[in-house]
């Protein structure tokens, strides 16, 4: 199957029992037993239910996996992949990462003794430095969130290889529908649902798709034993999601396209940080690994009090916190959802204070060229 046809049919569709071409809202906690421990495939909802099931079942197919998994969030989902690791691992990761990320390895599981390093994962020799013998993963994001970095995912296979570790890749701003990152190599990959998947600002959840039934056999241990899954109606909501994730992504792009062209004519914008663009240092990369590059975009405005005016005066452009929905959404990451980095760390960065961060939607492209250029002058 092509992939928008596998946004629909792929996984397990309707219901043979009664005919519904939906997956049916399993809202049960518990399952009756033919006989002690003989169970029908389903003994506990903690330990599996059959609507997060079909989602994990075509997820895993979207990506190119063997097993998916489905969490309560995007950040249950990181932090029990965290915990295939032991206290005095370390693990390389992309330093502009989500702030959530940054918060969980810096301020949580650092009381764990997990080790970290962030680097620059756009160099690979950077990464390759980075690494010492209590290295057990390389954690990537691409594109990077806000300052859309693009790592080359096949050359972080063979670094991976080389020194044994495995490769874990947050695909959210991507989503299957564009990249897939388990073809290039990787052994994990992970998304915020919340964002492109859902795709219309009602579900928190978090996925997650490994490449191997032993990685399935750990993680599926530990997401049952501190009980970090996604509810039956969560569940559904995402299925749904994901059969119009490819129209979405394709619109959104459109979109996205013409909104760059418009922010590149405009004096007050500076820094425009879109991997589509050709001068954008990661673009070919890009081009190489993903058949799309998104609907997110970053630019600078030069300060924080212009960028904070500008965020007060859009009207299509909701004031807010996520990403990835149908409508768009804009935020100042340095404020938003990188504040809980230092600041000095946000400057090295490159996250300035006047640094915006854009979700497009599906809007008409006029009404939001129409609204930024009134919000900027």
């Amino acid at each position: 199957m092509r992939a928008k046809t596998k946004m629909i049919h792929g996984g397990i569709t309707g219901d043979e029992q009664t005919g519904a071409v939906s997956v049916p809202v399993y809202q049960v906690s518990t399952y009756k037993q033919d006989g002690v421990g003989n169970h029908r495939g389903f003994e506990y909802s903690r330990t599996g239910n059959p609507t997060r099931h079909a989602l994990e079942t075509v997820i895993a197919e979207l990506e190119n996996g063997e097993v998916g998994f489905a969490f309560g969030s995007g950040m249950a989902a990181i932090t029990s992949v965290m915990m295939l690791f032991d206290a005095g691992d370390h693990v390389v990761m992309t330093d502009d990462v989500y702030g959530g990320s940054y918060r969980l390895m810096t301020k949580v599981l650092n009381r764990y003794n997990l080790d970290h390093s962030f680097v620059d994962t756009s160099y690979p020799e950077k990464v390759e430095a980075s690494i010492t013998e209590k290295t057990k993963a390389l954690y990537i994001e691409t594109p990077t969130n806000p300052l859309l970095k693009i790592t080359d995912l096949e050359k972080m296979a063979e670094i991976a290889k080389k020194h044994d570790l495995l490769l874990i890749v947050d695909n959210t701003f991507a989503t299957p529908y564009w990249q897939q990152p388990l073809d290039f190599g990787a052994d994990i990959v992970l998304h915020s649902a919340t964002k492109y998947i859902g795709g219309h600002s009602d579900v928190v959840a978090g996925l997650v798709v490994v490449n191997s039934d032993e990685l399935a056999e750990q993680l599926h241990f530990i997401q049952n034993s501190v009980g970090a899954v996604l509810g039956p109606q969560d569940s559904w909501l995402l299925m749904r999601g994901i059969k119009t994730l490819a129209i979405r992504m394709e619109a959104i792009e459109a979109n996205t396209q013409k909104l760059v062209a418009f922010l590149q004519s405009h004096e007050k914008v500076s820094n425009i940080y879109y991997p589509g663009l050709e001068e954008h240092r990661g673009h070919e990369i890009a081009a190489k690994q993903a058949s799309g590059h998104g609907g997110m975009i970053s630019f600078d405005v030069g300060s924080g009090e212009l960028a904070e005016k500008v965020l007060q005066r859009v009207k299509y452009f909701t004031l807010a916190e996520s990403l990835g929905a149908v409508e768009s959404l804009i935020s100042l990451p340095a404020k938003m959802t990188h504040a809980s980095i230092p600041a000095d760390r946000r400057a090295d960065l490159g996250i300035t204070d006047g640094l915006i961060r854009v979700s497009v939607g599906i809007e008409d492209h006029e009404d939001l060229i129409e609204d930024l250029k009134q919000a900027l002058e």
